[in-house]
């Protein structure tokens, strides 16, 4: 996409965060937007802040777990806009903790708005992006799509998958002149860890330290800067580079650094034989049951 000026992009996840900063770097930039969030307030006071941009601004409240919902929003931004010419799925959540205590319910509501609504919302959109000039998709995708790490299975799972499917994308469509990027930044403060859900009772999901972390605005300013240039992949921080370079050339490294614990080991053969010996009093309490019953009768 050589310019973003007299265009129109279809966003989620709006409201807050890198969405937010997305919108108003693009109405700068003289791009149309159809803004989607679950937070109402959050998107009036947006549309508000955009008013006097020279550009239109639609907002659509949606809850991106729901089908049937985001089915209706894609059918709205195609009827009230003149034509969609840029699609960012931005939107995502998190699940912190073991995930041996991860419940289906769980699984299924992240992968469905981290991973299946972005391929939903690009599937309904994609015939209709192959007839505009010069159209382009972004997924929000985090080197969390890249390396793995513990207690946030669910989350790398659906961006290691958005990842796949984002390449998958550009490998089929760049032929017919349709930009794909993946934007991997490292950790980003946002209300993604205020938001997330944590396995840990009374716990939150852990912020990552500051010096670590990008700012909306560098992750914003990055994704626009990779549209333009028609990147295939955009890495955000210097963490970021740095495990993407481990996970190609170095993998054990991280590999090391995952499987390193002083207690982790120790507390799970604790839990073993603790498990064991809970089994073997059971047992012996039956079998004692048993005799007595037999005694008895």
């Amino acid at each position: 996409m050589k310019s973003l000026a007299g265009r129109t992009a279809f966003l989620t996840g709006a409201a807050a965060g890198i969405g937010r900063e997305l919108a108003v770097t693009l109405a700068g930039a003289g791009c149309h937007l159809f803004l989607v969030d679950r937070d109402e307030a959050g998107l009036q006071q947006l549309q508000q802040q955009l008013a006097g941009q020279g550009v239109s601004v639609w907002t659509a409240v949606c809850d991106l777990s729901d089908s049937q919902a985001v089915d209706a929003v894609v059918l709205t931004a195609l009827r009230q806009t003149e034509g969609i010419d840029l699609l960012i799925n931005n939107a995502g959540v998190c699940c912190w903790g073991p995930t041996d205590q991860m419940s289906q319910t769980q699984w299924d509501w992240l992968l469905t708005i981290n991973l299946l609504t972005p391929i939903r919302i690009t599937q309904q959109l994609l015939p209709h992006l192959l007839l505009r000039e010069d159209p382009h998709i972004v997924n929000m995708c985090s080197i969390s799509g890249l390396v793995a790490g513990g207690r946030l299975a669910a989350y790398h799972t659906s961006k290691f998958g958005l990842v796949g499917y984002t390449e998958a994308l550009r490998a089929e469509y760049g032929r017919r002149g349709v930009g794909v990027t993946a934007i991997c930044p490292g950790p980003v403060r946002t209300n993604l860890y205020d938001s997330g859900q944590s396995l840990r009772s009374g716990a939150k999901v852990p912020l990552p330290p500051a010096w670590l972390c990008a700012t909306a605005e560098q992750v914003a300013a990055a994704t626009i800067r990779g549209i333009l240039r028609d990147r295939r992949r955009v890495l955000v921080t210097p963490m970021a580079h740095g495990l993407s370079l481990l996970s190609r050339f170095a993998p054990w490294i991280i590999d090391f650094a995952n499987r390193f614990s002083r207690h982790g080991r120790r507390r799970r053969l604790e839990q073993v034989r603790a498990e064991q010996q809970r089994q073997a009093a059971a047992a012996i309490a039956n079998a004692d049951l048993t005799a007595a019953e037999i005694a008895a009768g």
